[in-house]
């Protein structure tokens, strides 16, 4: 039986420092620790919900997706394997979530106040990309734009969005090809 010293030890709230790797705060996080959850949702925060932005264009939408893919991420945490990184997983329910909402607003044809590429882009860094860019990007199929946000704002590999997307890597690559493609016949070159 645990002294009360040792009891008062396991109520105390765990402080983590910020260099503590994502398995050690799924595993707190597992074992009830609002500490750690707080601490996975500050360091993943920003990352899903500007994957779910670039995904939709549209920045209510996106923070109810990363929202709710955080919520969705928390409940399926007891069973998460943990020798797998938590960051593909997390993003793949965001953009599963994000394609999802995107081909119900474009089955439904509606079209969000805040849609418009210069909203979008002021949820991101600072000079991250031009308007013409970031119209080309929302023109893109939602499958197309996933991929692309994955590849080149979240320095996902190939093989890493396939997995995230339960996708065969030659359907990513094919996709990250034509989305490119796509871009290019958007973008206007500059002038030499």
């Amino acid at each position: 039986m645990p002294s009360r010293a040792e009891i008062a030890v396991l109520r105390r709230p765990l402080r983590l420092p910020g260099t503590v790797a994502d398995a050690a705060l799924v595993r707190a996080a597992q074992r009830g620790s609002q500490d750690a959850v707080e601490e996975l949702f500050a360091r993943h925060w920003r990352g899903a919900y500007h994957a779910a932005l670039l995904v939709t264009g549209d920045r209510a939408a996106a923070e109810d997706i990363a929202q709710e893919s955080f919520l969705a991420a928390l409940r399926a945490l007891p069973r998460f394997d943990l020798r797998r990184p938590l960051r593909p997983w997390l993003h793949r329910i965001v953009v599963n979530r994000a394609i999802d909402w995107s081909r119900a607003r474009a089955h439904r044809a509606e079209v969000a106040a805040d849609a418009a590429p210069d909203a979008a882009c002021s949820d991101v860094e600072p000079d991250a990309f031009g308007e013409d860019i970031m119209a080309a990007l929302l023109a893109l199929a939602p499958e197309q734009r996933a991929v692309i946000v994955l590849r080149y704002l979240l320095d996902f590999t190939p093989g890493e969005i396939a997995a995230a997307l339960d996708l065969p890597r030659g359907t990513v690559n094919s996709r990250l090809r034509r989305g490119l493609d796509t871009l290019g016949d958007h973008v206007e070159e500059p002038p030499a």
